[in-house]
């Protein structure tokens, strides 16, 4: 009996993901859309997963846009996208009207199947998005996802299979997301599954051990209804098999596709060229690679982790990383390596090797996986870690998002001059730092597009922008200037404008030197309206002389803080390459200020790196004598961000 397999493209998602790290840009999916879009394929996987974060944080584009104008071009087949269940396309829980709100906004722009897992396998994370999505109309998919540990047996997949198929799913699929899957095993799978659930069941694979293309076959073999492949310029090594491969092996016999490979192969010749382009390597399966078997790592964690490690400086560690990651899986009770419990797990690994002591830093993320945030782990975590982390504070029993209140209302409220719709206020909600520097940079170019894509070149502002603090009226509170140079002139104009503003401070930073020109009530009076004058800077730079020189000229009292780094000033640094934010949101107050005293282990900045918001914590009780990093700006390894006078 003929039983063709269908074929899911996963080519403008996944693999590009897997190989690319996600770098592909909708201007370079649009000339070969049409092709793709007459081969027949079950779906085009095009949205989803990392994605929605590249898109605003890395390509200034807008996902939603993204998605619009796909849905345009791709007239015949079905939209598919990979949804993170209650983390949506994020990496933590949203409260129920966000992941609502969301999936309907998805599927009004253009999906038409949501494959919805959850990274632990944790019933009660589905729930709500799966209902959502069924709602709005759209084909859900339930993910099962796959790995191997002492606790992930059969009994534990076909259990899962089963809760998800009476939570009224469409379909299910098998998650593979590190090509752990044996051919037999997924023969065994397939056929479990396709008994008990009477559902359709697509399978989902990664090249990277090599087993993919057998793991496809055996489980046609075995009924599996769907496959997932990519094109053969990004096939391969962490991505999925090459459709041309699949779409031959299957070739004359009763699980034929039907596909026209000389098409296929059209696709494939511009997917070369622009890799080539581009200066992208072809997928390969290296002896390294094949080690998946032991540190079970996914094909897109390992483009992200080289990705993240390039950044840190630290690429040559990587095998130090790849044999910590079991480590730390077992220690937090095994976890499927799968977004977002891979960066959980992996941004844990590396922050274990930089430092040179297991659990040194340990992330926000990481904190809220072992409360039972992100729901029940598959294993006990380890006692002593979890004791550490946990204090005094009570472990999560419920579904993490009965805890969440519903968000989205306030959400409008704190971004309604940046936000144009209401797919920007969910991308807020989702990212919100990123989200809104993408916002701005799109104020700043004036909505500038290209092919209806966003464009990539940032034109020059034409005036300042105000710094952090900015009152309604558009006067600041503080104002930075850079130079060059600093002179008396500029002191002098700077001492003005104080008198002459509501200003209250003004920063003068040049080579190094940071010159802090502030009005103080106090001070003010005393000296008849003259300006108190603060120079962090050596006594005999040129800008310390400049200070003092317009401080004489306007007889304001000058203060040196001198030495800046004496021996009781510590340094607090960036543990990792990253950005520097200064508060919680973008709306919140600063973790810390200057004159603040800080105590061992609060918080005084986030660096936002591999994809986590990684608190940094005071290791001295002390004094914040001055901060050197702007909010929002990148940081280097072993930069430092705070002086902190010791008590």
């Amino acid at each position: 009996m003929k039983k063709p397999v269908q074929i899911t493209d996963t080519t403008l998602r996944d693999a590009h993901q897997s190989l690319w790290a996600t770098r592909m840009r909708t201007e370079e999916m649009l000339p070969i859309l049409e092709k793709i879009d007459n081969v027949g394929y079950h779906s085009l996987e095009v949205w989803g997963g990392a994605t929605f974060d590249v898109c605003l944080r890395y390509l200034n584009e807008d996902p939603w846009e993204r998605l619009r104008t796909l849905k345009r071009h791709a007239k015949k087949t079905p939209l598919q996208m990979l949804l993170r269940g209650q983390s949506l396309v994020g990496y933590q829980h949203y409260p129920d009207d966000v992941v609502e709100r969301f999936v309907a906004k998805a599927v009004e722009n253009g999906i038409d199947i949501i494959r919805i897992f959850d990274a632990l396998n944790d019933i009660r994370n589905l729930k709500v998005p799966i209902k959502a999505a069924k709602q709005e109309g759209a084909h859900v998919q339930a993910a099962v996802v796959y790995t191997v540990s002492p606790v992930h047996t059969t009994e534990h997949y076909l259990e899962t299979a089963l809760r998800l198929a009476g939570l009224g799913t469409d379909s299910i699929c098998i998650k593979d997301m590190a090509g752990l899957l044996s051919p037999y095993r997924a023969y065994e799978l397939v056929g479990l599954l396709k008994k008990h659930t009477n559902l359709p069941v697509q399978v989902h694979s990664h090249y990277i051990g090599g087993m993919a293309v057998g793991v496809y076959l055996k489980a046609a073999e075995a009924g599996a209804d769907v496959i997932d492949t990519a094109s053969v310029p990004m096939a391969f090594g962490a991505s999925q098999p090459p459709v041309e491969t699949v779409v031959r092996a299957f070739q004359d016999s009763q699980y034929d596709t039907g596909l026209d490979i000389h098409l296929l192969f059209e696709i494939a010749h511009y997917f070369e060229e622009l890799r080539k382009k581009n200066g992208y390597e072809r997928g390969i399966t290296r002896i390294t690679d094949m080690r998946v078997f032991d540190h079970q790592v996914p094909g897109g964690m390992i483009s992200n982790l080289v990705s993240q490690l390039e950044e840190q400086k630290a690429l040559h560690r990587i095998q130090e990383v790849l044999e910590e990651i079991p480590r730390v899986r077992e220690d937090l009770g095994y976890p499927p390596l799968v977004t977002p419990t891979s960066q959980i797990v992996g941004t844990q690994a590396v922050l274990n090797v930089l430092t040179g002591e297991r659990y040194k830093l340990i992330p926000g993320e990481v904190r809220s996986y072992v409360q039972g945030q992100y729901g029940a782990p598959p294993a006990t975590i380890n006692a002593e870690l979890a004791a550490r982390i946990l204090g005094d504070k009570e472990a999560v029993t419920c579904r993490p998002a009965d805890l969440l209140e519903p968000k989205m209302a306030k959400l409008e409220d704190e971004i309604q001059d940046l936000a144009k719709s209401q797919e920007d206020v969910l991308s807020y909600a989702l990212f919100p730092q990123v989200a809104k520097k993408f916002f701005e940079f799109r104020k700043e170019t004036g909505g500038n597009v290209n092919n209806g894509i966003m464009s990539t070149v940032a034109a020059e502002p034409k005036t300042q922008k105000p710094a952090a603090g900015a009152a309604p009226n558009g006067k600041a509170d503080t104002v930075q200037k850079e130079d060059s140079k600093v002179n008396l002139k500029e002191v002098k104009e700077l001492i003005k404008m104080l008198d002459e503003t509501d200003i209250s401070e003004l920063t003068l930073e040049s080579e190094g030197v940071k010159v802090s020109i502030r009005k103080g009530t106090n001070l003010f009076a005393a000296a008849n309206n003259a300006v108190p004058v603060v120079a962090s800077a050596p006594a005999a730079s040129p800008a310390a002389q400049a200070v003092q020189e317009a401080a004489k000229a306007t007889t304001a009292p000058l203060q040196t803080l001198a030495p800046v780094r004496g021996e009781n000033v510590v340094e607090i640094t960036a543990p990792m390459v990253g950005t520097f934010y200064s508060s919680p949101a973008p709306d919140a107050a600063p973790f810390v200020k200057n004159g603040d005293t800080v105590t061992p282990g609060q918080t005084v900045c986030i660096v936002e790196a591999m994809k986590l918001m990684n608190e940094i914590e005071a290791e001295v009780t002390g004094r914040i004598v001055d901060i050197l990093v702007e909010n929002g700006q990148p940081v280097e390894y072993g930069q430092p961000l705070f002086l902190v006078e010791k008590h």
